[in-house]
């Protein structure tokens, strides 16, 4: 289902993809917007299985919601008791209740009086994203003691709401709506040139994942100054969001007694594979590698192979290659059996075993080969991602191209432009040099620089247009608040 109100998840059993029992829904959290922005279901309350804990699930996790149960993307999740932080709401437990106004033109009848919401709907964007889209209200009690019919309202019709700590402030959240449908390595080029009191309200009102994909495209020492504004907890959470390679790095690059102290904050099932990859020199294989590529054993069907390649918090180049085990799968995994390519599996048949279609002849990398030897590997065999093994043919992870060339490439090189030494020529400049002008293409952090004025600048804009009336009042933001 695309579309479901609160109400229905409310009690709904949650699996894991191979449908072990996760626990049971208890509540949905929301970040509120201003009105005109959309307002997100940022994840789950949960109440665990055969445990007196309630945790907390990003809704990047969850796979598919059907009409009995919901299943995530990952059976592993974080077992850390759940706390609300500020500008989020429980819609069962906060929303629900609530007084607002309706200016639906099609419920006359509600307009001039207070109603009270009853359910919420989310629904899933093109952009993954769930976002508030209806909601459900009633009407006070008649004479008789009776409630009339609910009635089903716009969330753009809604206005009035006012529940202490509802959202970020005005200006914050104009950029994080500007944020909405750009990908990770824009919104980290224009936030590293924000100026820094608006750059850490941002950074604190993204959720955890989606700030995790963005630091993971900054530079170590950048994204060290983003977690050192937060509390402890809060920068473990998102290290346990990043994935395990690129944590890896940046705890390697803190002090020992801090980095220890996060990794034991952090969740042991992401802690482990990090802990893995920080014994590994960053000048070798193992240094680079991911321990969580596709990873199945021989039982399973190219069906499974693919659906596990649609996962969309796969980087395109792991989903590229599915590598088969013996049990166990998690890493480091029984015997390596080979690996198929994602081209391989589009040309057979669903039910065909992955077991049976293998590349048993493909090479592997070694956890102590340099980046030199990767680099040619893939050269050779055209591929953009290979296996990583031990000595004893154990499966230990994948080292992927993006993750090699970003240590190829010169150190700053994110802070350059892609042609940085384009000159007049079209041809040289391509599509960014025409963009720029005669005199060539500007540098990286200038881009970034213009595109984060144009953005504050209209942030200000909007808001001084709402003072003046021009716009109609959305649903209160409530005190600017830091996580």
């Amino acid at each position: 289902m695309n579309r479901v109100f609160a109400g229905r998840l409310a009690g709904m059993v949650v699996l894991g993809p191979d449908g072990e029992s996760i626990g049971r829904v208890r509540d949905i959290v929301v970040t509120i917007r201003p009105r005109g922005m959309a307002s997100r279901t940022i994840g789950l309350v949960v109440q665990v299985a055969a445990q007196n804990r309630q945790i907390f699930v990003p809704m990047l996790r969850v796979a598919s919601i059907d009409p009995r149960e919901i299943t995530l993307v990952s059976g592993s999740v974080n077992l850390r008791p759940y706390q609300s932080r500020a500008g989020e709401l429980r819609v069962m437990s906060e929303l629900v209740g609530s007084k607002i106004h309706i200016d639906d033109p099609e419920h006359e009848d509600l307009h001039g009086r207070p109603v009270d919401i009853a359910d919420v709907e989310i629904e899933k964007s093109r952009t993954r994203d769930w976002i508030i889209s209806r909601v459900a209200v009633s009407k006070e009690r008649n004479r008789f003691g009776r409630r009339p019919p609910l009635s089903v309202v716009e969330w753009n019709h809604v206005h009035g709401l006012s529940v202490s700590g509802a959202g970020p402030a005005d200006a914050t959240a104009e950029i994080l709506a500007e944020f909405d449908d750009m990908r990770p390595a824009d919104i980290a080029q224009i936030l590293h040139d924000l100026p820094s009191t608006i750059r850490n309200n941002v950074a604190s009102e993204l959720e955890d994942a989606r700030l995790a994909d963005i630091l993971q495209e900054l530079p170590e020492d950048e994204q060290m100054g983003v977690l050192e504004t937060f509390d402890i907890e809060r920068a473990a959470d998102v290290l346990e969001e990043m994935d395990p390679d690129d944590a890896a790095d940046l705890l390697g690059e803190m002090p020992d007694d801090k980095a220890d102290v996060l990794l034991e904050l952090m969740d042991p099932e992401e802690s482990e594979p990090v802990r893995r990859l920080m014994s590994f020199s960053p000048e070798t294989v193992g240094g680079l590698m991911t321990s969580e590529p596709i990873i199945l054993t021989p039982q399973a069907t190219v069906a499974e192979a693919l659906a596990h390649a649609r996962n969309p918090d796969l980087s395109t180049s792991l989903s590229s290659m599915v590598y088969v085990v013996r049990p166990p799968k998690a890493t480091p995994t029984g015997k390596y059996l080979g690996t198929v390519h994602i081209q391989k599996l589009l040309r057979e048949a669903p039910s065909t075993l992955v077991s049976s279609i293998l590349d048993p002849d493909l090479p592997p990398l070694f956890a102590d080969d340099t980046h030199e030897t990767a680099a040619r590997y893939f050269a050779t065999y055209n591929l953009v991602c290979g296996p990583v093994l031990d000595e004893d043919n154990h499966l230990l992870g994948a080292v992927a191209v993006d993750d090699l060339l970003d240590h190829l490439l010169p150190e700053g090189w994110r802070e350059q432009e892609i042609r940085p030494e384009a000159g007049s020529s079209g041809h040289q400049a391509g599509t960014l040099g025409r963009a720029a002008g005669a005199h060539g293409a500007p540098g990286r952090s200038s881009r970034a620089q213009k595109a984060g004025s144009v953005i504050v600048k209209k942030a200000g804009e909007r808001r001084r247009d709402r003072q003046q009336g021009s716009t109609p009042q959305g649903p209160s933001a409530g005190n600017s608040h830091s996580n």
